[in-house]
Parts: structure tokens; C-alpha cells; sequence
């Protein structure tokens, strides 16, 4: 009888935390009872339900616009102005170009295209499937950038597998293509639907914060086409296709691909969600700031990416393959029978994509003209095109170039006038693309961030936490990044950043050092969540593959964290103070003379 109840509370606790959390939080609001408290009330709620995920994000994200009202922090019209700024545009437009780019397969060009670049060698290739997800995931979500080139893994992970195994049983198979192994699950199809059902359940019951729920869609029916290879290693008989070194491969080159996503995303600004809130946030917080651009980001964060990529690849090949690293300057000799499959089932690839289509070529000159007019609006160092504007150059946004060309895609034909009159994308397969749930989140977070400035609890926060200007700033700085590099491994990133924004401006203003020296590390810092299958979508899609255990991805998510906050910290400390200023303290941010402060 009592683990009966017992089991019934346990089915129920998500309804006794969403009820129990208020009831704690209550003394702010009888006790203490000021406009700082009940903002306070509100912030602890939205953090508490953001962590736990009790209700769906998105819906956590509407709590300001119930509570605010009723504490009297805001009307309800100025909260509702919150939910929608100029980084939905952009996310719209970006979210058009990730859609024509899928749609019509340039993703599957592009991926391939690299790979075949740097060669076949287990290693390289790892590198090149790390190399193509990171450059994809640079302009669509992380999720999106994985589901596109995890399947092209796979086929090259099934060849390697069966090249050994043939090549143990004394089978001949010079034509390795990947029809075989389309014919080998085709064959074992009604054990895989077992494994997909199983799959589809197991994602269903995982966090999967950031992932738009097309996406996710997208993902499960894509594996449903393929058995995941630790289902086909297990129906295999005990040979050498499942040798230490095969499973170490396609470890490394699995996790290799789930982390780049992550890296790469970094990049740009519209690469991920994290980015995209923190340049919103700065924009309605400091009006005044110049400095968050599209150049600007991407000069600091480039080089953040390209060292963290290689550092990755050297540390998972010596995790997971070895510490022997000649191959690195050893001259190239006669292929090995992996990397013979490998070759044959990627030039087949790429041969089948046949040569490049108009549509593709469309998306293609998209892309690279809105890249460029996004480098050239205001560069800096030059007048930008910006300039041709002279009253209301400040006006024109990066999301007004991405909005532009987003909806040519509605408007361009696909097909010539032979065929019905068909866009480029339409606008269903825009809305299983578009994160709605990331939108609505961004949305609660601008709301939450300008009810802590109406209430004045940013500023009493700030007194709080002036005695972390005694320290170093640097060091206050990598404080700051490991509390969040460990907090964003269990929560959503977006919901992450989301929370200490608020938090961690008021301090810098306290403590009289450049906002952007603690915004910019701590919010690259968000997207480093390596430890957990859970920890971000990208990690789940490749967990779900088989290919990898849990403890697999915090060995090597561990290595990855500390390499992450190491170039973070070494890009703020060096490149990153000139490009920003960051060893002054702005006249666009407010000064605090009430408060006692540190210079840095």
C-alpha cells in the first residue's frame, strides 16, 4: 500500500514542485513585501521551473506577463512589447535560409565537399565530418546541423564496419556502395522498428531544451530508416568488424560531431540561441553600444572555434584511438581497407548528389551575399554600406538584411515556367524549422530582464555583489564561466544565459569594469555543454545513434569544457580587448557613484 502511494506521489512530483516552489518563495512577498522582493519572487520561479522544466519552457516564459501586472512591476502592454524584438526578425530570415539550404540538399553538398578534402585516414575524417557540422551549424540551429551530417556518418561508419568484417571472412567486395548496407536493413527491417519505437520513447521522456519539435520529428524518422549500429553490432557475429579500434572510431567521430555542432554555433550570432539573446539583451540594455556586430563577433569568436576544433579533434583521437600522432607528418602510403570503404561509400555520395541544381546555386548566392552585406553594414575600421543612409543608418539591423532576403525564398520559383508556380520554400516547411519554443523563451527573458530594471532589483543585486570587485577581474571573469559551464549542462542554454544576463550586468556596472567583459565569456560559456546526452539536443541525436555510452561523453566532455573555457578566456585577455575595449570602462554603460568601485 505504501509503495503504491509512494509511486503515485513519485508519478505526481512535477505537480508538488510547481506547487510547493511559490508556497517556499513566499516570505518575499508577506515579509519583505518591496517591488525588488516581488521581482525577486518572480525570477526565483522562472529559474526553479527553467531548471526543473516542470512546465514547457516556452510556458514558463509567459510568468511575467501574469505576475508583473499583478505586482504592479509593469502594465501588462509595456510586458507584452518584451516578447517580440529585433532578434525575432533575424531568426525568422536565418531560419528561411536553414530551410532552402535543407530543403535542397546544399547541406549534404557541403558536408561532403570537406570531407573528401582532407582525406579518408580515420583521423582526418574525423576532422572532416568535425570541420563540415561546425561550418554548417555556423548559420542554422546546432540541431538542425547535426541531423544533416550524422546520417552521412553513419553510412561511412556501416562501410567501415562491413569492410572489416568481409575483409576477416575472406569475402571479395571492391565495390563498396551504399546500397549494401540500404539492403542489409531493409532485410532486418522488423528488428529495427523495434529499436526505433524503443528510441522514440526514450527521446520522448529526455530534456530536449533548444530543439524545435519538427526538428526532433525529423530526427526520429530519420533513424527509423536506419538501425543504430550498436542494434546491428549485437545481431553481427564476434569478429573483427567490432574490434576495439572500429568502436573507438566510430565513438570518436560520433562524439566529434555532436561537440562540433556546439562549436561551431559560437561563431556567428545567429548560430545559436545564446548568441542571439545576448546581442538582443545588449541592444535593449545599451542602447548606446556599437560594438556587438556581426564583424566584430565573428573576428573574436573565430579563432575561439578554430582552436577549440583541432584541440578537440587531437583530444578525442588520443581518448579514444591512441597518443601515436605521426600520422600527422608521415607521408602517405598504401590505404588501408577502412579507409578504402570509407573513400568509395563518400565519392558514391557525392556522385549521386549529381551536379549542383539551380536551386541549390539560389540558396548558395543567398547565403554568401547576406554573409557579406552582414560583414559590410558597419564594419568599423571603414564606412559600411550602412553609411549610403546617412539620417537612419542605425535604423538598418542585421535582421533587416536577414528578413530581406528570407522572403525571397517565398517569392523566388523553384521551378521554371514548364512547372505549376511553386516558391523556393513554403511557409509549412518554414514553421517545422522555426523554434517557436526558443522565440517565446527569448521573449520572457527581455520581459524578465526589464522587470528587474523597472523594480530596482538589478541595482540592489549590484550592491550585493560589489565585493567581487576586490578580486581580479579575470578572475572574477573564469568564476562567472565555470558557474555557468556546470549550471548549462543541466539546464537549457537559452534559459541559462537567460538568468544570469540580468545578473551579471549589474555586477560588471558595480564593480566598474566593460558589461562585455563578463557577458561575452559568460555567454559563449553557455553553449558549452558536453558532459550529458541530455545536456543539449546535438548530444541526445548522436546518443541516440547507439554508437556511444553516457560515460563515453563525460570522458570526453570533461576535456572539452576545460579546452572551451580556456580559449574563451584567452581570447577575452588578449584579441578580444582591443576589438571591444574591453580594458576601459564605456561611457555607455551607466555609471554607479553610489557605489563603492574597483577599477580593473
Amino acid at each position: 500500500m505504501l509503495r503504491r502511494l509512494w509511486r503515485g506521489l513519485w508519478n505526481y512530483r512535477s505537480i508538488a514542485l510547481i506547487v510547493v516552489t511559490p508556497l517556499l518563495l513566499l516570505p518575499l512577498l508577506l515579509v519583505i513585501g518591496t517591488k525588488e522582493a516581488e521581482c525577486a519572487f518572480v525570477l526565483l520561479l522562472m529559474a526553479t521551473f527553467w531548471v526543473t522544466e516542470v512546465i514547457p519552457l516556452s510556458m514558463t516564459a509567459m510568468l511575467p506577463a501574469i505576475l508583473f501586472p499583478v505586482f504592479g512591476i509593469m502594465s501588462s502592454s509595456d510586458v507584452a512589447k518584451e516578447y517580440f524584438k529585433d532578434f525575432h526578425f533575424l531568426l525568422v530570415g536565418v531560419v528561411c535560409l536553414a530551410t532552402s539550404i535543407e530543403k535542397w540538399g546544399l547541406h549534404r553538398r557541403i558536408a561532403l565537399r570537406l570531407v573528401t578534402m582532407v582525406g579518408v585516414n580515420p583521423a582526418w575524417l574525423i576532422l572532416g565530418f568535425m570541420s563540415g557540422c561546425a561550418f554548417l551549424s555556423m548559420w542554422v540551429q546546432n540541431t538542425s546541423a547535426v541531423t544533416m551530417v550524422m546520417p552521412i556518418v553513419e553510412a561511412v561508419l556501416q562501410q567501415i564496419l562491413k569492410a572489416k568484417e568481409r575483409g576477416s571472412i575472406g569475402e571479395d567486395n571492391p565495390n563498396l556502395q551504399l546500397d549494401d548496407v540500404t539492403e542489409s536493413q531493409n532485410d532486418q527491417s522488423d528488428q529495427a522498428d523495434g529499436h526505433v519505437e524503443a528510441t522514440k520513447e526514450a527521446m520522448s521522456q529526455e530534456k530536449l531544451p533548444d530543439v524545435p519539435e519538427g526538428t526532433l520529428t525529423d530526427v526520429q524518422i530519420e533513424m527509423a530508416s536506419q538501425p543504430a549500429a550498436a542494434e546491428v553490432a549485437e545481431r553481427q557475429p564476434a569478429a573483427p568488424s567490432t574490434s576495439e579500434q572500429n568502436r573507438m572510431i566510430c565513438k570518436a567521430m560520433c562524439i566529434g560531431v555532436a561537440y562540433a555542432s556546439n562549436i561551431g554555433g559560437i561563431t556567428t550570432l545567429p548560430g545559436t540561441s545564446p548568441n542571439l539573446i545576448f546581442s538582443e539583451y545588449i541592444n535593449q540594455v545599451y542602447p548606446n553600444c556599437d560594438y556587438i556586430n556581426f564583424g566584430n563577433w565573428l573576428l573574436l569568436c573565430l579563432p575561439i572555434s578554430v582552436i577549440m576544433l583541432l584541440l578537440t579533434w587531437v583530444w578525442l583521437y588520443w581518448l579514444f584511438i591512441g597518443s601515436d600522432f605521426r600520422f600527422l607528418w608521415r607521408c602517405r602510403g598504401e590505404p588501408s581497407e577502412n579507409e578504402t570503404a570509407a573513400r568509395n561509400v563518400i565519392e558514391e555520395e557525392y556522385r549521386s548528389l549529381g551536379s549542383m541544381s539551380s536551386q541549390e546555386i539560389f540558396t548558395a548566392v543567398v547565403f554568401i551575399v547576406m554573409v557579406l552585406l552582414w560583414l559590410t553594414r558597419s564594419p568599423g575600421f571603414m564606412p559600411g554600406w550602412a553609411s549610403l543612409f546617412p539620417h537612419h543608418s542605425s535604423f538598418i539591423t542585421e535582421a533587416t538584411v536577414a528578413l530581406l532576403l528570407g522572403l525571397l525564398f517565398f517569392i523566388v520559383p523553384a521551378h521554371g515556367p514548364s512547372r505549376k508556380y511553386e516558391s523556393m520554400i513554403s511557409w509549412e516547411e518554414f514553421s517545422v524549422s522555426m523554434p517557436w519554443k526558443v522565440a517565446l523563451l527569448v521573449g520572457g527573458g527581455f520581459a524578465l530582464a526589464e522587470g528587474t530594471e523597472e523594480s530596482g532589483l538589478s541595482t540592489w543585486v549590484a550592491e550585493l555583489l560589489t565585493p567581487l570587485g576586490d578580486l581580479p577581474v579575470l578572475a572574477t571573469i573564469t568564476i562567472t564561466c565555470l558557474i555557468v559551464t556546470t549550471i548549462t549542462e543541466v539546464t537549457s542554454n537559452a534559459a541559462t544565459i537567460t538568468i544570469f544576463l540580468p545578473i551579471l550586468s549589474p555586477l560588471a556596472e558595480a564593480i566598474q569594469v566593460n558589461p562585455l567583459y563578463i557577458l561575452i565569456p559568460t555567454t559563449l560559456c553557455t553553449s558549452f555543454s558536453f558532459l550529458l546526452p541530455v545536456s543539449n539536443p546535438p548530444n541526445a541525436v548522436v546518443f541516440a545513434y547507439g554508437h556511444i555510452s553516457i560515460m563515453d561523453m563525460v570522458k570526453a566532455g570533461l576535456g572539452v569544457n576545460v579546452i572551451g573555457v580556456l580559449a574563451v578566456l584567452l581570447a577575452v585577455a588578449t584579441w578580444g580587448v582591443p576589438l571591444f575595449s574591453l580594458d576601459t570602462y564605456p561611457d555607455w554603460a551607466p555609471p554607479l557613484p553610489s557605489v563603492n568601485s574597483t577599477a580593473p
